[in-house]
């Protein structure tokens, strides 16, 4: 099955040309099913390229997803069209009000990560969605800084600033292959990171129930579970395309600013040859695993969620 997108979508066109299944709102209706609705929280500034990304890996399964783009009430972007955003955004206040429930829901990251928490200007309705989720959302997955808010607002882990940057593609463990959401993982991935940030292991040991999946001995913990409150936070960026950490290169470079090339990405650590993706298998997995899981668990009576 495919994910249902409106068909003016941006990333509707780019991930047909992949082949990516998808669908638009008169198709699906066709289709006696019930869609797992799956929220995207966009809190990057590149709405088109983060919604496409995920998109990509969310639809690549055999579940008709219906995917929802959720924004910040008050917050304005700046890099995105404003036309883009009336047209296919929800504010979080109308979701919130509307009383409506997801099967899933996605929190990304955002490039705030040098502000304390509560310096950001939306962290105050930040931590209503946190709260909004434990009645209104079957499983929730924070990503980078989004998995940090997260696990600081429920068990006051900290981040702590890195004094240079994690920057490149780091081998991780898997710590636990029994896992549902590690189903078909290799014993160790590459996975992409870029952050100014960690978060560390005896912080996560010192919050009762969590549970971490997979760690790298120079980036740490990666992937940590939560059962209690539903969630999932993976701290590194197994949705970025091929080129995404050479876009953040080449920013930087023209910035001026000190920046390293990333670590083990391009071929012979030249920036003028073509990056591999090594994580795209293991991204497909970790987010195809994700939404089985939700699918096996979720009601079938939407409005069960939260009950």
């Amino acid at each position: 099955m495919p994910i249902r997108l409106p068909s003016d979508l941006p990333a509707y066109t780019i991930l047909g040309r992949e082949g990516v299944m998808v669908m638009g709102e008169r198709e699906a209706m066709r289709q006696d099913i019930r869609p797992l609705r799956i929220g995207l929280l966009n809190l990057m500034p590149k709405k088109i390229q983060t919604e496409t990304q995920f998109a990509r890996l969310i639809g690549a399964g055999p579940l008709q997803i219906e995917f929802a783009l959720i924004r910040m009430t008050e917050h304005e972007a700046k890099t995105t069209a404003a036309d883009h955003m009336e047209s296919f955004y929800r504010p979080f206040a109308e979701v919130e009000e509307s009383g409506e429930k997801f099967d899933g829901l996605i929190v990304t990251g955002a490039p705030i990560e040098h502000l304390p928490y509560e310096s950001v200007t939306y962290w105050e309705e930040l931590r209503r969605v946190f709260d909004w989720t434990q009645g209104h959302v079957h499983s929730t997955f924070g990503v980078c800084w989004g998995g940090m808010a997260m696990v600081h607002h429920f068990h006051g882990v900290p981040k702590h600033m890195l004094e240079s940057k994690a920057f490149g593609c780091f081998r991780h463990m898997n710590l636990a292959p029994q896992s549902p959401y590690l189903r078909g993982f290799s014993d160790d991935m590459t996975m992409p990171v870029s952050r100014w940030t960690e978060i560390r292991q005896a912080d996560l040991d010192a919050a009762p129930g969590l549970v971490t999946l997979l760690a790298s001995d120079e980036v740490g913990p990666a992937l940590v579970e939560d059962p209690a409150h539903r969630a999932l936070y993976v701290f590194n960026h197994l949705e970025y395309d091929s080129g995404t950490l050479k876009e953040e290169y080449d920013r930087d470079v023209e910035a001026g600013g000190a920046i390293t090339l990333p670590r083990d990405y391009f071929p012979g650590d030249d920036p003028a040859r073509r990056p591999l993706n090594r994580w795209r298998s293991h991204a497909h997995l970790l987010y195809g695993n994700w939404v089985n899981e939700v699918y096996q668990t979720t009601p079938y009576e939407i409005d069960e969620i939260g009950r």
